[in-house]
């Protein structure tokens, strides 16, 4: 699923309530991470979460099913894109663009899965 995808499921609703379980069912299309991934444990996020790159495709895992979408959100904004496109993107505004209601713990998470992104 792309960015643009994402963007136009979750602006079907405004209930934040359903917008979470929307963003798990996002998380549910994340495919497997191939053995030729580099993966990264992420920093700062409360659930455990890995970042797997294989040239410019991104995958990842998760053990929160949230987690695993927010993850899968962040990597629809980036997949396919070199690290000099991806630092010229605003990966935070574009995320908060989206109005998911995901806590100030997660919202921790969110910002170290951005941080790596950030520094590649």
């Amino acid at each position: 699923m792309n960015f643009e995808q994402v963007k136009k499921l979750l602006e079907i609703s405004d209930d934040p309530a359903t917008k979470l379980e929307m963003v798990m069912d996002i998380g549910k299309q994340l495919p497997p991470v191939p053995s030729s991934a580099k993966c990264t444990e992420i920093q700062g996020c409360t659930s455990f979460v890995q970042i797997c790159r294989d040239g410019n495709k991104f995958y990842a895992t998760a053990d929160s099913a949230i987690v695993r979408g927010i993850v899968a959100i962040i990597i629809s904004m980036v997949d396919g894109k070199s690290p000099k496109q991806i630092r010229e993107l605003d990966l935070e505004n574009m995320f908060m663009g989206l109005k998911i209601n995901i806590g100030a713990a997660r919202l921790n998470g969110l910002n170290s899965m951005i941080r790596f992104f950030k520094n590649l």
